[in-house]
């Protein structure tokens, strides 16, 4: 685990709920791994950002370039496993 995961949401502005409860899973599911190994981080999906990754629907989660969730809500578990899985660590 050596460097730095990172985990784009991408929502509405204003957030919608599941955008909202997306990000929040995506933070609990950071707290799982030792300090500073997984940024989270909110973006616009109309942004240049979204465009960069394709954003076409909300929620979206990109972990390391990667879209790993398109419209639908990952639970804390499964974003860890996710996270995991892009670190190439087994579960």
């Amino acid at each position: 685990m050596g460097s730095i995961m990172k985990v784009l949401v991408f929502g509405t502005t204003p957030p919608c709920r599941k955008c909202m409860q997306a990000e929040r899973e995506a933070r609990q599911a950071a707290e799982q791994f030792p300090a500073g190994v997984v940024v989270v981080e909110k973006h616009d999906a109309l942004s240049e950002y979204g465009q960069r990754y394709g954003v076409n629907i909300t929620p979206t989660i990109v972990i390391n370039g990667r879209k790993v969730a398109a419209g639908k809500l990952l639970s804390q578990q499964e974003l860890v496993e996710a996270i995991r899985k892009e670190m190439g660590v087994s579960p």
